[in-house]
């Protein structure tokens, strides 16, 4: 082979063996994207205090990883949506509270903190990433939440928020983090004081409204008044302008026509005559027209105090009617209750009086059933049952009759074979009233046995007795 060949031959080599190293040292150099961190580990140098760093964190631009001397890593600086759930944590007033919230978190670009996270999350999952941060919020919320009362909780979230952020983001970027948003998505507690706050707030809202209601209504209303007023004096004003316009022009009428009449008299033979005629016309006009000018001004000094004064009348007015019926409706309200508690309790009694008469139906339906549905025998059964009571009632009308004193002059028998004691006992015992005559007046039929004459017969009878028992003892 000759020398020239051998000579390419080499040149060829050197050139390939140029090309692989370049095209070697060109793989290794690395740009980081803007949305991650480049984590260079392995020989990286040291930093000031002489020791030998850990890792080279690299956000943007490029580098070159010397080959087995240097490795390279990605960290993702998409942010990462936390849920905490914190459930009973214990507020400065002893009170637990749930503190529902989301943070939103993720890897710094600081240079120190960028560091912690080289050092503590590289290599980490998502997930592994996210519960760490979690746990830490965690406890950070908790204590905020500890040192806070529930007033200062509830109304002022921005320092809430703020405090939790400076705890919760101070101890995110030991482990390379840091807290880009935080969003409580509602606080209650279980003992409804939150809640009782809320309603609290929100009937002071209401009042305060009423009151500057019940302001602008009062101001509408003086407002309204005060127009009213000024048109009044301004409709009178103008009434005792056009009343002054009118006089003018009939005083300079009256004027003219004098002027007039005192031409025609100076032409004619009557001319002074005429002229003191005019004269005392004009006197007597001027007179008139001074006099309905100064009515004119009374009635204007009239109108304007009647306006003050019937405006405020009828404020005035108008506030005795508010309180009238108000007074009224409260009349009417005490009416409504007194009716109603009269209602039901005759109600009540009209039930009772019914129930009362159902249940004696019932009873006369069961003594007519017993008396075989015939209705004169069952009233012969009620009154056999209440015929000794009547009889005992018809004697107890004279038992308590008092006689001092009686004389009789008995010549022996007397008519029908009875003594005059007999005759005037059996009279004394007729003065009562028949049983007959009382079921009549009571629009009831005896039976044929306690017919009228039986009843006279038992009178007689009980008669005798009495006159015989009185016999013995004169």
């Amino acid at each position: 082979m000759s020398q020239p060949i051998v000579i390419i031959i080499a040149v060829t080599i050197i050139a390939l063996l140029f090309f692989i190293v370049i095209a070697a040292l060109l793989s290794r150099y690395r740009k980081c994207p803007s949305d991650k961190i480049m984590v260079i580990y392995g020989r990286v140098g040291s930093n000031k205090e002489g020791t030998a760093r850990s890792a080279k964190c690299l956000h943007g631009g490029a580098t070159f990883i010397w080959p087995v001397m240097q490795a390279y890593q990605y960290l993702d600086l998409t942010p990462m949506s936390i849920g905490v759930d914190l459930r009973s944590a214990l507020s400065r007033q002893n009170i637990r509270i749930n503190a529902p919230s989301k943070f939103t978190v993720g890897i710094s670009t600081e240079p120190t903190v960028m560091q912690n996270a080289a050092e503590r999350l590289l290599g980490l999952k998502l997930g592994d990433v996210q519960e760490l941060a979690r746990d830490i919020i965690f406890g950070q919320l908790r204590l905020v939440i500890a040192t806070m009362d529930i007033e200062d909780i509830n109304t002022d979230r921005d320092k809430f928020l703020a405090a939790v952020a400076s705890n919760v983001e101070s101890e995110l970027k030991k482990i390379g983090l840091r807290l880009i948003n935080v969003n409580m998505t509602d606080i209650t507690d279980e003992s409804g004081y939150i809640e009782a706050l809320g309603k609290e707030a929100a009937a002071k809202a209401i009042n305060d409204a009423k009151i500057s209601v019940a302001e602008k209504d009062r101001d509408g209303n003086i407002g309204a008044a005060n127009a009213e007023k000024d048109q009044r004096i301004q409709v009178a004003s103008a009434n005792s302008d056009a009343v002054k316009g009118e006089n003018t022009a009939k005083i300079a009428i009256a004027n003219s026509d004098s002027q007039r009449r005192e031409n025609e008299a100076e032409a004619t033979r009557r001319a002074t005559a005429a002229e003191r005629v005019a004269e005392a016309k004009s006197l007597e006009e001027s007179y008139a027209a001074q006099q309905e000018a100064e009515t004119a001004r009374a009635k204007r000094e009239e109108a304007t105090m009647e306006a003050d004064i019937i405006v405020k009348a009828e404020i005035d007015k108008r506030r005795m009617e508010i309180a009238a019926e108000a007074d009224a409706e409260q009349t009417r309200r005490r009416a409504r209750g007194d009716a109603d508690a009269i209602f039901a309790r005759m109600e009540a009694q009209a039930r009772g009086v019914q129930e009362t008469l159902v249940r004696q139906a019932a009873g006369l339906a069961k003594i007519v059933e017993a008396a075989g549905g015939d209705a004169n025998d069952a009233v012969k059964m009620m009154i056999t049952d209440k015929l000794e009571t009547l009889v005992k009632t018809q004697v107890e009308a004279i038992k308590g009759i008092k006689i001092d004193k009686v004389t009789v002059w008995d010549g022996g028998q007397g008519q029908n074979d009875k003594t005059s004691t007999a005759n005037f006992v059996s009279g004394l015992l007729k003065t009562l009233p028949p049983l007959n005559d009382m079921f009549k007046m009571a629009g009831l039929e005896l039976p044929n046995f306690l017919s009228v004459s039986g009843s006279a017969d038992v009178a007689e009878t009980a008669a005798e007795t009495d006159s015989a028992e009185y016999s013995k003892t004169t």
